[in-house]
C-alpha cells in the first residue's frame, strides 16, 4: 500500500513481515503545461527539463553523484535512466534504481532532489511527481506531489539513510531555487 508523503515524513523501508527492501527505484514523472494559442489555435505543450538527481553522502561530505551527467555510481550500485528533456510519454519519465545491499557501508544518506534544469518554476509543470518504488515487487511504497507547489525551481525531495542497521527514508519536501544539485548541497548539508 502506497503512501502520500508529506513534507517531514519518515517511513521504514521494510518489507511487511520485518523484510528489509533491497531493490528501490525513486521514479520522477512529469507534463509540460499546456498553451492556448491566440483563439483557441496555435497552442501546445510548453517543454520542462525537470531532472532526477542522487547524491550520496558519507557523513557530510559529498560521495558520488548520480544525474543526467553520470549515469551510473561509481561503485555500481546506483543507475539513472537518462535524461527525459520535454516530460513526454506515460508514467516516470526519469528513474533513479538503487540496489541498497550493494551502497558502500561509508554512505550514510542517498539524498534525492529535482531541479529545473530550463529555469521554469513547478507552477509551470503538470502532474509531476516523485514516488518509491519496491523493485522486487513493482509495488510503490511512497508518492510526493509537486505540482501546484510554488514559483520555486528546485526541491530536495527525500533522503534514505541508515539508522541502527536498516534503511530509513525521510521525505524533506524543501522547496528552493537552482538548475543543477550543485545549488541545493549548501541547504542538503543541515538536514544531514
Amino acid at each position: 500500500m502506497s503512501i502520500n508523503l508529506e513534507k517531514g515524513q519518515k517511513i521504514s523501508l521494510s518489507k511487511d513481515g520485518g523484510a528489509a527492501l533491497t531493490r528501490v527505484a525513486m521514479g520522477l514523472g512529469w507534463d509540460g503545461v499546456k498553451t492556448k494559442g491566440m483563439f483557441g489555435f496555435g497552442g501546445g505543450t510548453a517543454e520542462i527539463d525537470l531532472d532526477a538527481t542522487c547524491i550520496m553522502f558519507a557523513g557530510q561530505q559529498v560521495a558520488d553523484v548520480i544525474w543526467f551527467r553520470q549515469l551510473k555510481s561509481r561503485d555500481g550500485s546506483i543507475v539513472h535512466s537518462g535524461d527525459n528533456r520535454t516530460g513526454a510519454g506515460d508514467g516516470d519519465d526519469e528513474t533513479i534504481s538503487v540496489d541498497l545491499s550493494r551502497v558502500p557501508e561509508n554512505i550514510t544518506a542517498l539524498v534525492f532532489t529535482v531541479n529545473s534544469f530550463t529555469g521554469q518554476s513547478f507552477q509551470q509543470v503538470e502532474n509531476a511527481y516523485c514516488r518509491l518504488v519496491d523493485q522486487t515487487s513493482n509495488q510503490e511504497i511512497a508518492k510526493y506531489n509537486l505540482s501546484g507547489q510554488g514559483a520555486h525551481t528546485a526541491q530536495i525531495m527525500a533522503k534514505i539513510y541508515r539508522h541502527n542497521g536498516a534503511w530509513k527514508m525521510h521525505a524533506i519536501g524543501e522547496n528552493s531555487r537552482g538548475a543543477t544539485f550543485d545549488d541545493l548541497v549548501p541547504l542538503i548539508i543541515p538536514q544531514l
